[in-house]
C-alpha cells in the first residue's frame, strides 16, 4: 500500500498537481466582475491554445506600478475626501483592486504637469546652487504620500522628459515648435537638418540628427550630478528611489518636453557619466536603459551592441512601438532585465475598445519577460485633455462638473491581472492576441496556485481550451470579455 501511495506521489509531481475546480471571473461591458466556478476536464475535442506541464521556468513577475503627475492629483482632488481615500485605497493597499507598489516619478515636467518647470532653471548653474523640488511639493510629494498611506512599501523610479532648458541646444523644453508653445519655428532645423532620409514603417519615420542635450563634457556632468541631487532630495521626503533611466521616449520629437538623442550621445551620458556618477553616489541605485520607443531595432542594438554596456546598466525599458522589437532585443540580450515602462494612454475615449486594448499589452510585455508592468495616468478628468492639447485615457475617470469618479473598462482590464498576479509570480505560458483575438496567459502564484487570463476580443462567442498537467480547462468566453481562472 506504501508502494502504492510513493507512485501515486511521484506521478501528481511528475504531472503537475492541479485543482478540479477554478473560480471564474469574467467581465464585459453589460456585466462586470461576473463570478462562478468551473471544473477541469479529463478530455477534450478543442485543440489547447496553451499547455502546461509541469516544468516550465518561466519570468519572474515583480510588481504593477503607476505614475504620479500633477494632473492626476488634480483630478483627484475635485473629490471628496472619502471619495479620494477610497480611490486610493482600491489603487494602492495590498487588498485592494489594483495593489500598485511601484511608482514612477518624472523628474521636471512631463506632458500631464499643469505646465512646464525643471528643478533648475538659472542658465549656467554647473554647481546646481539653486537645485530645488519645490514644485513637486505642491503636487507630487503629496500624491506619493496619500499613496504611501496604503503601501509604505511602495518603491520608485525616475526618468526626465526634458533636461533644464539651459541644457538643451535650443534653450527651450520642446523639441519642436508648436502652436501650445512658444520655441521658434526656426530652431526645428537643428532636428533632422536637411538631409535625413524618412524609412517607412517604423517610428520613428526620421531620426534627429543633433543631441538636444548640449554634449560638452561639464553639461553632460552636471547634469548626472542632477540626477543624484534629485534622488537625495526625495529620500529627505521618504520616498525611495532605487532605478533610474535617462529619457523618456528620446524618440518621440515632441512640442511638450522632450529631447532628442542619438545613438551615440546615448551610449556617451550613460556609459560615461550617469552610470559613474551614480555607482559613486547612489551605488543602490539601478539604471535601465531607456525609455525606447522606437521600433528601429537596428538602432537599439547599435547601443545595446556598445561593450561597456554591460557593465553600466542593469535593465531595459520598453514601451508603445518600441515593444514590437522587445522580443528579438530580449532573445539577443538575455543578460538584461526588462520592464515595461509605460502603458499606452489611447486618445481620450475611456471605452471598452481602450480596456481591450490594455489587456492585450499586459498579455504581450508579460509573456516577454517584462518583471514590471507600469501605467500611465491612473487618474483623469473630462476628456484627458493636456496642456499641450492632446487627449488621453485614464484608470479612474472623474467629471469636474459632476465630480463624480467612474472607473474605467481598462480599469477592470488591469484589476482581471493585478488581483491575481501578485509580485513573485511566475508567468510561465502565453498566447499573443495574433489574428484570433483570443490573448492568453498562464500564471503560477507565489502559492504555486494556476491563474489562466483570456481575453475573446471577437464579436462572437469563443471556445478556449488550455491543458493544465493532464487536465483540461475548455470554456466559452462570451464576446469582448475579459476573463480570470484561479485556481481554488
Amino acid at each position: 500500500m506504501k508502494k502504492v501511495f510513493l507512485y501515486c506521489l511521484a506521478t501528481a509531481f511528475a504531472t503537475g498537481t492541479y485543482a478540479q475546480t477554478y473560480n471564474w471571473v469574467s467581465s464585459t461591458e453589460a456585466n462586470i466582475w461576473q463570478q462562478s466556478k468551473v471544473k477541469l476536464q479529463s478530455s477534450t475535442g478543442q485543440t489547447p491554445l496553451l499547455e502546461v506541464n509541469g516544468t516550465e521556468e518561466g519570468t519572474t513577475f515583480k510588481a504593477w506600478g503607476t505614475t504620479f503627475n500633477e494632473l492626476c492629483w488634480d483630478a483627484l482632488n475635485m473629490l471628496t475626501r472619502d471619495e479620494q481615500d477610497d480611490l486610493l485605497e482600491k489603487m494602492f493597499s495590498p487588498q485592494g483592486d489594483l495593489r500598485f507598489t511601484r511608482g514612477r516619478i518624472s523628474m521636471n515636467a512631463n506632458d500631464y504637469a499643469r505646465d512646464w518647470y525643471s528643478c533648475d532653471e538659472v542658465s549656467g548653474d554647473f554647481q546646481l546652487k539653486y537645485f530645488n523640488i519645490n514644485r513637486d511639493k505642491l503636487a507630487i510629494i503629496p500624491f506619493v504620500r496619500a499613496a504611501q498611506k496604503y503601501n509604505p512599501e511602495m518603491t520608485f523610479w525616475v526618468s526626465p522628459w526634458s533636461p533644464p532648458s539651459w541644457m538643451k541646444i535650443n534653450h527651450d523644453y520642446p523639441v519642436r515648435s508648436d502652436k501650445t508653445n512658444k520655441m521658434s519655428p526656426e530652431s526645428s532645423i537643428a532636428l533632422y537638418e536637411d538631409n535625413t532620409e524618412k524609412r517607412k514603417g517604423v517610428f520613428p519615420e526620421q531620426l534627429a540628427v543633433n543631441d538636444y542635450m548640449i554634449q560638452d563634457p561639464r553639461y553632460l556632468q552636471t547634469y548626472a550630478n542632477y540626477f543624484c541631487k534629485f534622488i537625495d532630495a526625495y529620500k529627505e521626503q521618504g520616498i525611495p528611489v532605487d532605478m533610474v533611466m535617462y529619457q523618456n521616449e528620446a524618440y518621440s520629437y515632441t512640442p511638450y518636453p522632450g529631447c532628442a538623442w542619438t545613438a551615440e550621445g546615448t551610449v556617451r551620458f550613460n556609459v560615461e557619466y550617469l552610470a559613474p556618477t551614480l555607482k559613486k553616489h547612489h551605488p543602490d541605485v539601478k539604471l535601465y536603459l531607456g525609455t525606447f520607443n522606437t521600433n528601429r531595432y537596428d538602432y537599439v542594438d547599435k547601443i545595446l551592441s556598445d561593450p561597456r554596456m554591460p557593465q553600466s546598466i542593469e535593465g531595459i525599458g520598453f514601451q508603445w512601438e518600441g515593444g514590437q522589437i522587445l522580443p528579438k532585443i530580449r532573445e539577443k540580450y538575455p543578460q538584461y532585465k526588462y520592464v515595461q515602462s509605460e502603458s499606452e494612454c489611447g486618445w481620450g475615449s475611456f471605452d471598452w475598445q481602450a480596456g481591450e486594448h490594455t489587456f492585450h499589452l499586459i498579455n504581450h510585455y508579460l509573456g516577454n519577460g517584462c518583471e514590471e508592468y507600469t501605467f500611465w495616468n491612473n487618474t483623469l478628468c473630462d476628456n484627458g485633455e493636456s496642456p499641450w492639447g492632446w487627449k488621453q485615457n485614464a484608470l479612474i475617470h472623474v467629471d469636474s462638473k459632476t465630480r463624480k469618479a467612474t472607473l474605467t473598462p481598462e480599469y477592470y482590464a488591469v484589476k482581471h491581472y493585478s488581483q491575481f498576479v501578485s509580485p513573485g509570480s511566475r508567468i510561465i505560458a502565453y498566447k499573443a492576441q495574433k489574428e484570433d483575438k483570443t490573448p492568453v496567459m498562464v500564471v503560477e502564484t507565489p502559492q504555486k496556485k494556476k491563474v489562466v487570463i483570456a481575453g475573446n476580443f471577437n464579436n462572437e462567442t469563443k471556445e478556449v481550451t488550455v491543458k493544465l498537467g493532464n487536465r483540461y480547462l475548455s470554456v466559452k468566453l462570451q464576446p469582448h470579455s475579459f476573463n480570470t481562472f484561479e485556481e481554488k
